[in-house]
């Protein structure tokens, strides 16, 4: 059974806000350190001479990993940055359109925004009810929202404020009859989830590693199926930019950059295999829901959703002072989380680790109810 000695996170601190910046296990922050050590060893060698071939090997466990070709995945520093690639990637015209939703990240909203303004494309958001009704009710009304001018649907796996986990294989297989690209945001998705990106069959696809599976911080990957290659731009032209060159080169070659936190995701993945990381999942997902239940129960308040989240939750909370509420937690009571309105409801996001247990809920309440009665 994991605890919080296996990760690299302070004891005084109840950290409940993993889903934005996650903390790595020990082991695996060794094996960054180690990859660390022996960048500054011998630069030269590292990045010159066995760089590639470092790179390809690693790409090649996450490739299998998450069910796909290595050829079709880059490493990246995190998932807005494959967001960047493909939504400034696409070509897109004055009166296009593309759907999205109220409930994406405030990155990549304003992304959104600053593709829209260099291109005169609109952005269509679905802007779903809440409680979460169903996974097609969703989806038929995301999909009511098309018309003839629509070129992508950028929506998220698991969303940012709401924590919401989306119906996204079967958006992405009605998108493909309907000739929309999809491309999903999974910046929460590897570790919380089964990742299969086959079967999830999206166009375009970006997610962390450095959330919930834990590896260490500015490791991410973009996915994008062999017909999408071309079009793909870089973010940075370098070296990897030739005649000749691959989705690969193009985009994991930008110059100079430490690539450790890259080499080390295949020892996060280990990490998660050697700890029955389904049965984590599980566990943390019922102090989560018991927590819902609570804090709902407590302030006569309906819940977001009955089963549509995995580690991470969002609770709504009776009306107060949220930027208060979130600073007292934090210089009182030592509670890390984040606290604020969303959809004109004052709520908090819960994120429960494989570190947590159920005396950090415990205080978690326990502060609550002297903060909010």
């Amino acid at each position: 059974m994991l605890t919080r000695a296996d990760f690299l996170i302070r004891d005084d601190i109840t950290f409940l806000n993993h889903g934005s910046f996650g903390a790595c296990p020990i082991p695996v922050f060794a094996q960054y350190q180690a990859w660390q050590l022996q960048l500054e060893r011998q630069p030269i060698a590292f990045l010159l001479r066995e760089r590639e071939a470092l790179m390809a090997d690693a790409r090649e466990k996450i490739a299998a990993y998450l069910n796909v070709s290595a050829s079709d995945i880059v490493f990246v520093t995190n998932a807005t940055s494959g967001m960047n690639i493909a939504v400034r990637s696409l070509p897109l015209q004055a009166g296009d359109e593309i759907i999205s939703t109220s409930h994406e990240y405030g990155a990549i909203n304003r992304l959104l925004a600053f593709k829209a303004a260099k291109t005169g494309a609109r952005i269509v958001r679905h802007e779903p009810k809440l409680p979460y009704a169903s996974d097609s009710d969703f989806t038929d009304a995301l999909f009511a929202l098309a018309t003839p001018r629509t070129r992508a649907i950028v929506i998220s796996h698991i969303t940012s404020p709401s924590a919401l986990i989306l119906p996204i294989a079967q958006i992405c297989q009605r998108a493909r009859q309907q000739g929309i690209l999809t491309i999903i945001d999974g910046a929460h998705a590897p570790g919380q989830l089964p990742l299969d990106l086959d079967a999830i069959g999206a166009d375009i696809y970006a997610g962390n590693f450095h959330k919930w599976l834990c590896a260490p911080k500015g490791a991410g990957f973009l996915h994008a199926r062999c017909e999408h290659h071309a079009w793909l731009e870089p973010l940075v032209i370098s070296h990897g930019w030739r005649d000749g060159s691959d989705f690969v080169e193009r985009n994991e070659w930008g110059g100079t950059r430490d690539i450790a936190a890259f080499l080390s995701v295949p020892s996060a993945i280990d990490f998660l295999r050697a700890h029955d990381w389904d049965a984590v999942v599980a566990d943390c997902h019922r102090l989560a829901q018991e927590a819902q239940t609570r804090i709902c129960q407590r302030y006569d308040l309906e819940s977001y959703s009955q089963g549509q989240f995995a580690q991470m939750v969002t609770i709504p909370l009776p009306a107060c002072d949220v930027a208060q509420v979130k600073t007292r937690l934090y210089d009182e009571y030592r509670i890390e989380i984040p606290v604020g309105m969303f959809m004109g409801h004052c709520g908090l996001r819960l994120s429960v680790a494989a570190y947590n247990n159920a005396d950090d809920i415990e205080h978690l309440l326990a502060a609550l109810a002297e903060l909010l009665g």
